[in-house]
């Protein structure tokens, strides 16, 4: 049966581990001095070498190797942790070993002595697993163990871990692996299996693996299980799901060009070969973010991971985009993206993001100035609306009103008022979750040099508006470029009756008087 890269390649001394220099320092001092803690924590991310550390640093304390070259690797004690026969090494898994039971048993067995080598060693991957009973179980024996027993955790969320296990263990932090380093690592696997691969298709390995030595070996053995001896950047490309440079360059020109049809043309082309629809968006961000580099900086080539002709080729399209065009575009994937992660559609959200991105402008709305202020799509309101906008204003500003925003001259807005809080909606829902009511239950009915107005359905939603109001008016200053003041009121249609009391009326009348937040809940969850 074949066996994995990741298993094949497992590093069996402190010289195979890749770019944990800080750590392999500190254990190989500790175990040629003789200083070895009796509890370490392996904490970092999946795939950067945590339980391959801990079998490493359990052959150094039991290698019969001379001092200064242990772990040898080849001794019978270090052969045996290899092939996972040896007794006093024994590893727990802790997400399917997690109860009080299993430490128990544990701590039982501790008090053993080591039957062959010179120190027993526990290594528990996945340990923020465990219950809090079965900590709290383990924290005498991890505090005071019997003489030559050495405990090794390893995690991924050391955050888990209760503060009395983090202070009874040395912590050691493993990082990221660099592209570079990994580069390296993966090349001379190639060169051990005799298979011949090109530097761009190393590159596109490493930068995918993402830090993770697993992944980028994973990655490569699907590369070599294809049956050629050759492995380019096209291949690499077809196992991964994604696309070409050439892809995104013709994107990009159709959004720069207003074009959605052809790029939502060329999207159906890229998927109809079976591409994914995710990890387009994410090399779409990455050629959008290459743009940004080129546009600053004279030589990228340390920077981005490719060729010098798709480098010229990129810098040749960045001298046509602006720096608000990518962030508007950067930003625009980047919202699609994170919507697309619970989404069981994720092809309409980038579909759909294709086509705002094409048709909708990049810059603020025009604001000019003339004799007379003109406001197109407006609704002016009726006297009862204005009666009932200035009611809700609290009764102590009757007396002390605060001072007039100084307006601009002669106010123009070249956009219908839908569309203005559509945007305002939309960015304030993004800026506090909560507000994502206003999207449905208000309308910017009216605007002048001094004031918008916002029309809302019920109680709830007008209280809403008028607690964020400092934020909407900032919104509406960022697309008009004037500093206008916020009145609500509610809709004719939606108002309360004179002999009804709403229930936010109700719910605030009873607060006041209790001295509590009373909320209230609706069957349709508004």
């Amino acid at each position: 049966m074949h066996k994995a890269l990741y298993r094949s390649f497992r590093p069996e001394t402190f010289d195979g581990i890749l770019g944990q220099t800080h750590i392999v320092k500190i254990l190989k001092n500790q175990i040629a001095q003789g200083t070895t803690g009796h509890a370490y924590l392996f904490c970092g991310t999946r795939g950067t070498g945590k339980t391959s550390t801990a079998r490493i640093l359990a052959k150094g304390v039991n290698c019969t190797a001379d001092e200064g070259l242990r772990p040898c690797g080849e001794c019978p004690n270090c052969l045996a942790i290899r092939d996972g026969i040896f007794m006093d090494v024994i590893e727990i898994d802790a997400a399917s070993n997690n109860g009080v039971d299993n430490i128990r048993e544990l701590r039982e067995s501790v008090n053993y002595p080591p039957a062959i080598g010179r120190c027993k060693v526990y290594i528990i991957d996945e340990v923020h697993m465990l219950t809090t009973p079965a900590f709290n179980a383990l924290l005498k024996t991890l505090e005071e163990p019997p003489e030559r027993v050495m405990f090794l955790l390893a995690t991924t969320e050391p955050q888990k871990l209760p503060a009395t296990i983090l202070s009874r263990c040395l912590r050691l932090d493993f990082h990221r692996i660099p592209e570079q380093q990994m580069k390296e690592g993966l090349r001379n696997v190639c060169t051990e299996l005799s298979v011949k691969i090109s530097e761009q298709a190393l590159g596109l390995i490493s930068a995918n693996a993402d830090g993770s030595v697993r992944d980028g070996l994973s990655l490569l053995d699907q590369c070599i299980s294809g049956g050629n001896n050759e492995v380019s950047r096209e291949d690499v490309l077809e196992f991964l799901g994604t696309s070409g440079e050439e892809v995104f360059l013709e994107l990009t020109d159709s959004v720069e060009e207003k074009n959605p049809s052809k790029a939502l043309i060329l999207l159906s082309r890229i998927l109809s070969e079976g591409k994914d629809v995710r990890q387009i968006m994410k090399d779409w961000i990455s050629h959008y973010r290459n743009l940004l580099i080129t546009k600053y900086v004279d030589d990228p080539e340390d920077l981005l991971n490719m060729s010098v002709e798709n480098i010229d080729r990129i810098r040749e399209q960045s001298q046509r985009l602006g720096p608000e065009e990518l962030d508007r575009c950067i930003l625009g994937l980047s919202a699609a993206l994170t919507e697309a992660k619970w989404s069981a559609q994720p092809r309409i959200l980038l579909e759909l993001c294709i086509v705002r991105l094409a048709t909708e402008s990049g810059s603020k709305i025009n604001v000019v100035y003339e004799d007379k202020p003109r406001i197109q799509n407006t609704v002016i309101p009726s006297p009862i609306i204005k009666e009932k906008a200035t009611s809700e204003l609290p009764a102590a500003n009757e007396k002390k009103k605060a001072p007039e925003p100084k307006p601009r001259p002669d106010l123009h807005v070249d956009m219908d008022l839908s569309s203005l809080w559509s945007k305002v909606t939309r960015d304030a829902a993004a800026e506090k979750g909560s507000l994502s009511m206003l999207q449905k239950r208000s309308v910017l009915s009216a605007m002048d040099k001094h004031k918008f107005q916002v029309e809302l359905n019920n109680d709830m939603a007008m209280k809403m508006a008028q607690d964020n109001a400092p934020l909407l008016e900032e919104l509406i200053e960022k697309y008009t470029g004037s500093v206008l003041r916020l009145e609500t009121c509610l809709s004719e249609k939606q108002e309360s009756s004179p002999g009804k009391k709403s229930g936010a009326h109700l719910a605030g009348t009873i607060g006041d008087r209790l001295g509590i937040d009373v909320e209230i809940e609706t069957e349709d969850g508004e």
